[in-house]
């Protein structure tokens, strides 16, 4: 190692010039560029070999990182390299790394090992790198990696990280266990950006923290063999999860973040503006997001057995604005939203919905969203009948002053019930939706009273009962004696009066009989809606 004082290498390293160049960049705090000049031959991810020149040993960079010389006079030392191929592997696995680091354009022969190790900040910009283990890893300020290849995962569990995680437009593949990135227990003090990531395999973030926004703008997560794409139960978002489109800078889907951090080159695919994709399942379940959790043109495309799962999640708002899923499941059962931001065009079909226990207060629906088409969303969410969508729907609708269609809802779940009901009751329940519509609509109770009472007035006054007892029967009134018999329970002095019989007899019992299903059919729809239900 050196001396004390010495900011001469040691003479055992035999340093390279490319080295050297690095060592003395470092005692200045300047960057050592080894570019070449050509932008074809710089490209870290391309086809071209890169010679001695270039090369600097891993040990060599450890050194500096760990043990390194002292700063030459006014200046404070960082590493800074630019366009080298660091050659074995570069292992600093429970060091405390002082200076600044910061590696662009820079390939590495090996895996990067870092578990347990403590940086103050940590850039490894557009590197080709084999694998980065990082798990336990402190860092004081950020970790950035933004537009590195890593082409066997990324392992950063129970990493702290004390500002930002970056890695926009980063490409992961992954690892022997099918995982991109292996991050769970990450804690994040501010924001993890990570737009226009592509990620091949499982993204895994179960019960990671981050501290201010979580960002997936524009990204591309793909493991169509894998259960999921993204696994993250229990994640914790103090403000919002973005699952929305990305852009280039000065775009209106950029994020305006500081290039070379930000998005600041054509994404792969090719165009200025990418939505997220998620091929794949993704859970994040029991997740906590202070803010939102925003899908607004997310395309999701999954396998039949595979699920957008999100159950017993909780957050103010739910921004469900995406493509319709075509096959898979959408699960929000026990979730809790505050307000639902959703389009008719987003929910999947039969089958393809479970919301068992999903609540939210109210409904904000994008763009053209009909009662008819709502009643098919609940419709779609309970293949086998369930009152408590149908309920929630109805209580979201009165809190917003739409009675109306609150009771269309509650009618609707009548309607399913008699679907589950043995054949007695379900004709019983035909005549209540046919006469009076379950007392949710008891306008019609009165026009078939109505139409009963005309009918018979008309035919009393043409056969008009006997009196009971002669001389005692108050006098005749087919109006009063037709009302008389409809209802059930007031006493207009004329039914007991007079002996029917005959086909009168049979007219009053359909009286009678009629009067008391409007009646109680009415009663029990007053009294459905009194107790708000």
């Amino acid at each position: 190692m050196t001396e004390p004082g010495d900011g001469d290498a040691p003479a055992d390293l035999q340093l390279t010039s490319a080295e050297w160049s690095m060592w003395q960049a470092f005692r200045n705090g300047s960057t050592c560029d080894l570019h070449i000049g050509d932008p074809a031959r710089d490209d870290p991810h391309g086809q071209h070999l890169w010679g001695p020149e270039r090369r600097v040993r891993a040990r060599v960079v450890a050194l500096l990182l760990l043990d390194g010389p002292l700063p030459q006079p006014g200046r404070v030392a960082a590493l800074q390299l630019t366009g080298a191929y660091i050659t074995d592997t570069l292992d600093v696995a429970g060091g405390t790394i002082k200076p600044f680091v910061e590696l662009r354009d820079c390939r590495f022969e090996a895996e990067v090992v870092l578990p347990e190790s403590h940086f103050t900040t940590l850039r490894m910009v557009n590197c080709a790198i084999p694998r980065l283990e990082a798990a336990r890893l402190h860092t004081e300020g950020d970790l950035h990696l933004p537009r590195c290849v890593v082409h066997s995962g990324i392992r950063l569990t129970d990493a702290q990280i004390g500002t930002d995680l970056m890695l926009n437009q980063t490409v992961v593949h992954k690892d022997r266990q099918g995982r991109s990135v292996m991050a769970d227990g990450l804690t994040v003090a501010q924001d993890l950006q990570a737009e226009m990531m592509e990620s091949y395999g499982e993204l895994s973030l179960r019960g990671a923290t981050i501290g201010v926004s979580l960002s997936l703008r524009g990204s591309r997560l793909c493991n169509p063999f894998g259960r999921r794409a993204l696994n993250a139960p229990q994640l914790t978002v103090e403000r919002t999860l973005y699952l929305t489109a990305a852009g280039l800078a000065n775009s209106p889907f950029s994020s305006n973040v500081t290039p070379p951090y930000g998005i600041g080159q054509t994404p792969s695919r090719g165009t200025r503006v990418q939505r997220f994709e998620c091929e794949g399942g993704m859970r994040l379940d029991d997740g906590r997001f202070g803010d939102a959790v925003d899908f607004e043109n997310a395309r999701f495309v999954m396998e039949a057995d595979q699920e957008l799962s999100l159950r017993r999640i909780q957050t103010p708002e739910l921004r469900f604005l995406g493509e319709r899923p075509q096959r898979g499941r959408v699960i929000l059962s026990g979730a809790r939203v505050v307000n639902l931001i959703d389009k008719s065009a987003s929910w999947p079909g039969l089958g393809g919905l479970w919301m068992a226990g999903f609540s939210y207060e109210t409904l904000i629906p994008r763009g053209h969203f009909p009662l008819a088409l709502r009643l098919q969303w609940v419709a779609a969410a309970t293949p086998e009948y369930a009152p408590e969508p149908y309920e929630m729907l109805a209580a979201s609708l009165r809190s917003t002053g739409e009675d109306a269609d609150a009771r269309e809802v509650l009618l609707a779940k009548q309607r399913r019930r008699r679907e589950t009901l043995p054949l007695a009751a379900k004709a019983w329940g035909i005549l209540q939706d046919w006469t009076v519509a379950y007392g949710y609509r008891p306008g019609r109770a009165a026009v078939w009273m109505a139409v009963l009472w005309a009918i018979g007035t008309l035919y009393f006054s043409m056969s008009p009962p006997p009196p009971l007892k002669a001389g005692e029967a108050p006098p005749w009134n087919p109006y009063l004696y037709s009302l008389d018999l409809l209802l059930p329970v007031i006493d207009l002095n004329q039914g007991a009066a007079w002996k029917p019989d005959g086909g009168a007899q049979w007219v009053a019992a359909v009286l009678i009989l009629a009067g008391w299903v409007l009646a109680t059919t009415v009663a029990a729809g007053a009294s459905r809606l009194l107790r708000r239900q």
